[in-house]
């Protein structure tokens, strides 16, 4: 980013032009014992309340509290629909239709149930291709649906690695692995961002290649919703699943999502686990015997929305529909260049970028090698915490520092670069 400032006062001119800068306000930002402000860079783990959180919460257990299972229907926000709230904003991020997408149990839960729909092993097409480094929830998760079906992980199991001497995945190493692999490819999950090394994925390219195979194409979007533009329905995907405790700020153990395209809404030949929540509103009180799915994603519903942590993501939305994504994504374009470009210009020996130094190839995140013999690492990043820098440390020397635009400033990110400077003794 030639031409920033790449200094206190240059950081101030870009936050002063910043058309985004009063969304910090609508933020809690943490602080220390002593009262100081932290400078908070770990939205990729867990994002910050917004300051109308109480708001929403509170209004749920008054109208609990006045009017107990009344609520249901008389609440404020009536809690048999409250789910429906977030469809729009949600549908909105993710680039797909309203009735594609649906807020609901937690990131993994919702991976498992796609997989009962959508991992339908038969004959020579029964392996599972992933990325090796993949989250290990979802490996978890995979290999179990491979087992459950009977077949062994490790020759069903296909693990795409970057390049030798290399941190990233390259699209066309991808795309050559799913043409080789494809007869024997029954589902393909890959992630938009992934959650090490930052690396956004060309998930356009990707998708089209994997149904080209025949295949089923899956998500996690994880590090990817609120994060980057995601063109769900466009892209053709089958189905997708995240957590909304990241970028979306829903707070820890926050409800999840997932997107079924609408292709999938109303087949009838697709297995699921069923649950009541997912038949008609209309009848679902009636307490009959027959399971119908309501079309599209809500069909996948299992059980009642959980309205306590649904609440705080409705509050987080609404700020994201205010902000709009494509400022989000233009700012955090120029947050990221902005930290790239300090840590070259001032760690260029002490630091090593494994993130994609192209923005259409990453997110807010970038993860940062530091080289530093392994127990001097995690010292480095130990005074990082104490000089009031809140990153995430991943062993053995990667920290991951991502400036997200709707709360963190470019004075956050030269702080943060300042303090590693100190830390690492530069």
């Amino acid at each position: 980013m030639s031409g920033l400032g790449l200094n206190a006062a240059g950081a101030h001119q870009h936050d002063a032009h910043d058309p985004l800068a009063a969304f910090a306000a609508e933020f809690h930002h943490p602080h220390d014992e002593t009262g100081r402000r932290l400078v908070y860079l770990c939205g990729h783990s867990l994002g910050l309340q917004t300051k109308s959180t109480a708001e929403y919460v509170a209004q749920e257990l008054i109208d609990w509290q006045r009017l107990a299972v009344l609520g249901h229907h008389a609440a404020e926000r009536p809690w048999i629909s409250y789910h429906e709230r977030a469809c729009a904003a949600l549908a909105m991020l993710v680039g797909a239709e309203d009735t594609e997408v649906v807020a609901m149990n937690s990131l993994t839960v919702n991976l498992h149930l796609m997989m009962v729909s959508f991992f339908r092993p038969s004959g020579p097409r029964n392996r599972v291709l992933i990325e090796k480094s993949a989250f290990p929830s979802d490996r978890y998760a995979v290999v179990s649906q491979l087992e459950y079906h009977g077949l062994d992980a490790a020759e069903h199991l296909i693990e795409v690695a970057p390049r030798e001497g290399e941190r990233c995945l390259r699209t066309e190493d991808l795309i050559a692995c799913l043409q080789r692999e494809g007869p024997r490819l029954a589902l393909v999950l890959l992630p938009g961002v992934q959650y090490l090394t930052g690396q956004a994925l060309d998930l356009a390219a990707l998708i089209a290649a994997a149904r080209d195979t025949g295949a089923t194409v899956g998500l996690d979007l994880a590090h990817a919703v609120g994060n980057i533009p995601l063109h769900l329905h466009d892209w053709n995907a089958d189905f997708a699943v995240w957590c909304s405790y990241k970028y979306l700020n829903a707070g820890p153990g926050a409800v999840g999502g997932c997107f079924v395209h609408e292709r999938h809404g109303e087949r009838s030949d697709l297995p699921r686990f069923a649950g009541w929540w997912g038949h008609p509103e209309a009848t679902r009180f009636e307490m009959g015997p027959q399971f119908t799915p309501i079309p599209g994603a809500q069909g996948w519903q299992i059980s009642n929305p959980p309205i306590l942590s649904t609440a705080p993501l409705l509050a987080s939305l609404d700020v994201f529909q205010r902000a709009g994504m494509a400022r989000l994504r233009e700012k955090s374009i120029a947050l990221a260049g902005f930290l790239q470009s300090l840590i070259e210009d001032l760690l260029p020996r002490a630091v090593q970028i494994i993130t994609p130094g192209e923005p259409s190839e990453r997110g807010c995140q970038l993860s940062l090698r530091l080289i530093l013999p392994g127990p001097e690492a995690r010292r480095c990043h130990e005074r990082l915490i104490a000089a009031g820098v809140i990153g995430d440390w991943r062993e053995p020397d990667i920290l991951r520092l991502a400036p997200a635009p709707l709360y963190n400033s470019y004075h956050d990110v030269f702080l943060a670069v300042e303090a590693l400077a100190r830390a690492v003794g530069s």
